[in-house]
This record gives C-alpha cells, structure tokens and sequence, in this order.
C-alpha cells in the first residue's frame, strides 16, 4: 500500500461503507497507514473532518481520534476537530476515550489557547476514568507541565532583555 499511493482512495472509500465491518478495517488500514504518510491524507481532510468524524461506531471514532491530528489543519479546522473530539470524550467506549485524550493534547500543542480546557478534561478524566485513561491523563498532565515550564522560562527571558 505504502509503495502504491493509488489503493490508499479504495481504501479511504471503506470509511463511507454500509457494512459496519468494512467501516472499521478500513478506518485501521487508514490509520496505521497514515502513520507513517500522513500526506496521503491531505485530498481527505474536509471528508474526515465533515463526514466521517460524524459516526458514531466506535471503532471507526478509535481511528479517528489518532488519523485527525495528523492532518494539516488551519485554525478554524482545528477548532472543527476539536469539538468534534470533545464530543468523542462522552463515547461509552473508553477505548474512544483514551484515544481522545491523546488526540486532544496533540490539538492543543498546536493551538496552547486550547490547552487549559484540554488540561481540564484530562484531569477529570485522570480521576474518574479506566486504569488505562488515568495513566495517559497522567502522562499528558506530566507533558502539560513541561511544556507550560518551558513556556513560562521563555516569557521569563524575553522580559529580562
């Protein structure tokens, strides 16, 4: 597939099957390629954003919860797949959940005004969620903290010049 850019449109075509089946294999093919050429994704962006971000099968919402953060996003996009992943924090599947959280966090490394809401529902999900949740909320708050550590030491410099 890697070596064919081609089959990748016969593959992302899965996504809009009527068989739920077809659905969920094609949404795993989609993103364990797209790890690795996330570009192929580029002729894609407003279908995964408008259409498929819109099911509600779980194992579709998974996938797309690590393929969205892939994509090139302007702000206004970016803005579009974060309520759409908010959306994705009340799934009953916390496989959805976990996904959404990583997904979340990538959003806001690119958008920082997002991140206190970000930080918010990891937080809450750190404490009430699945074992699984609560070690990736702790993970994440652990690379909030850094993050917001290095932002804070950068201000700090730029008021000392």
């Amino acid at each position: 597939m890697l070596s064919r850019p081609r089959l990748f449109r016969v593959v992302f075509s899965g996504l809009s099957a009527d068989d739920p089946l077809i659905r969920m294999r094609s949404a795993d093919a989609v993103e364990k390629i797209t790890a690795q050429r996330p570009e192929f994704l580029r002729s894609y962006k407003n279908r995964l954003i408008f259409e498929v971000a819109a099911t509600d099968q779980k194992e579709v919402r998974w996938h797309l919860a690590q393929i969205l953060p892939r994509l090139d996003l302007n702000e206004n996009e970016r803005r579009r797949v974060f309520r759409v992943l908010l959306t994705y924090l009340n799934d009953r599947s916390s496989i959805v959940r976990t996904f959404t959280m990583q997904a979340l966090a990538d959003i806001a490394r690119e958008s920082p005004e997002l991140l206190p809401t970000v930080r918010q529902h990891i937080t809450e999900l750190t404490i009430t969620g699945t074992p699984a949740m609560k070690a990736r909320g702790r993970m994440l708050l652990s690379e909030f903290s850094g993050l917001t550590a290095r932002s804070t030491a950068t201000r700090r410099k730029r008021r000392a010049r």
